[in-house]
């Protein structure tokens, strides 16, 4: 580990040359749950024109070719040399796509890979992969070019197609009319076989992140986090329909969104709104991750694509915030005893929330002790992790601020609790709890919670079993806490002392 990263192998870049932007973004390592040491786009408009003229705009290149230059420099100035850079529905399209990519190469010093829309559509597929557990729906691309589609499962992918429905592309193509623009959409969503009811849709591209960023907003959102928005599909119809309506300016929270993204909103909302209907989507699920992420994903060993990202992300915030990352691993067994002794049943999705929680229980021990609850509810409930739901982010970052502040919640925002169930709640405090009895017991250091026992000794009394070499740790303190512990499952409680 070395100025605060992992020791994983040598940073990466990644450089997708867009229809509309142009972006750099290093990553830290090529990871299952890779994290952006750097990102920057510049909106460069290739693809302006490309429908009508078949040509890449003069202006759209000399900026692409300046932003190269830049992040050429970037990436000299971060020592990477493992560079992928990718060429998408403009470059493609235009008849001086060549030598704009030619110009491309020479400005950032590396080969350039003009990807096909079946592969961009497999690409961002592989976003979905790598950004969510075990996906299930249909993903849709929307870039300034086209429109990639493709049906994702937790197995496979399969279906990829690419039309030509890219914001700049339908402007084009219809004149600037919605109504125009409108028959061109559906005319092409019908002649794709995509079936969607009771799954999800999930949405890649910058202009459906901006209507995310515009929903909530709107509605005050408590997160800031996009990744994973969700949406029900009646409601994501409505807004979109919205968004058609009225002038961009005169949208509620407007000033969330960038102003060189605003003239695209519209069509955006116009694309998605046919998608949702024709396809039958259950909810529009809004994804950071896309195509660049999908590269990665493909460049991994099979072996680590089926890793969880959940767990590899918190596992990565262990090793680089916690006292002692050993005892975070500890902490998962032993709740998984305490759990067996409570006779609290966990289906899968509940278990992976509670082993990221044990992982990411200590990463705010730097904090103020005063300070630590809330700085780690921040931390947590903010976090670029990826492979969660925001439910499921709001109950590990209440069970980890639980662990530091005590059980009655009463500095807790409750617009964060009304993210997670009550299920979710309750064990949120269980396991608060749980960490309140494991941390004094232990000290946070490693190799302690696996010789200290958690059992049903009767029906109706949990007891807390010490070796004799640990007698000592029995203080009123930890009784209190491992009395609380019991009571919320409705029980009495013992400490025990074993030879």
């Amino acid at each position: 580990m070395v100025r605060g990263r992992l020791a994983v192998n040598a940073p990466m870049a990644v450089v997708d040359i867009g229809s509309n932007s142009v972006r750099l973004v290093a990553y830290e390592g090529l990871t299952r749950a890779p994290t952006p040491l750097f990102n920057e786009k510049v909106l460069c408009g290739l693809g302006k024109g490309v429908a009508s003229s078949g040509y890449l705009p003069v202006a759209g290149m000399d900026l692409a070719l300046k932003a190269l230059e830049r992040f050429r420099t970037l990436i000299a100035l971060m020592n990477i040399t493992d560079v992928h850079v990718i060429a998408t529905a403009a470059a493609r399209d235009a008849k001086n796509g060549p030598d704009f990519l030619a110009a491309a190469e020479k400005a950032i010093g590396a080969p350039v890979q003009l990807i096909s829309g079946k592969r961009e559509a497999v690409l961002s597929a592989y976003g979905i992969r790598a950004g969510f557990f075990r996906p299930d729906g249909v993903v849709g691309d929307m870039g300034g070019g086209s429109l990639e589609l493709m049906d994702v499962t937790p197995k496979h992918e399969g279906g990829a197609v690419s039309l030509p429905l890219g914001g700049l592309a339908l402007m084009d193509a219809s004149g600037g009319s919605l109504k125009q623009a409108e028959k061109i959409v559906q005319k092409a969503l019908k002649k794709c076989d995509f079936e969607a009811k009771r799954r999800s849709f999930y949405a890649v591209g910058g202009t459906w992140r901006a209507l995310a960023k515009l929903h909530m907003a709107q509605k005050g959102y408590t997160l800031n986090v996009l990744h994973h928005y969700r949406i029900d599909a009646a409601e994501g119809i409505e807004f979109c329909r919205m968004v058609q309506r009225l002038d961009p300016d005169a949208l509620p929270a407007i000033s969330s969104i960038s102003p060189a993204r605003r003239p695209l909103l519209a069509l955006g909302a116009l694309v998605l709104e046919n998608v949702l209907s024709e396809y039958g989507a259950k909810e529009v699920v809004f994804s950071a991750l896309g195509v660049r992420e999908g590269l990665l994903y493909d460049l991994l060993e099979k072996e680590e694509q089926q890793r969880d990202p959940l767990l590899s992300a918190a596992m990565d915030f262990n090793i680089l915030r916690s006292r002692a990352p050993q005892h975070g691993v500890d902490l998962i067994e032993w709740t998984d005893r305490l759990n067996q002794a409570l006779d609290l049943e966990e289906n899968d999705e509940e278990r992976r929330l509670r082993a990221a929680a044990c992982l990411l229980a200590d990463v705010g021990w730097r904090a103020h002790p005063d300070f630590r609850g809330e700085q780690s509810l921040h931390m947590i409930s903010n976090a670029a992790i990826v492979g969660i739901d925001h439910p499921g982010r709001a109950y590990i970052a209440l069970a980890v601020f639980y662990r530091h502040n005590g059980l009655s919640g009463a500095d807790l925002s409750p617009r964060l609790r009304e993210l997670a169930s009550t299920r979710l709640q309750e064990r949120a405090r269980i396991l608060g709890a749980a960490m309140r009895v494991a941390y004094i017991l232990s000290a946070s250091m490693p190799n302690v919670l696996t010789r200290i026992g958690v059992e049903r000794v009767t029906k109706s009394k949990l007891a807390l079993v010490l070796p004799q070499e640990l007698a000592a740790l029995g203080s009123d303190r930890l009784q209190g806490r491992f009395r609380q512990l019991a009571k919320l499952a409705g029980l009495e409680s013992e400490v025990q002392t074993r030879t």
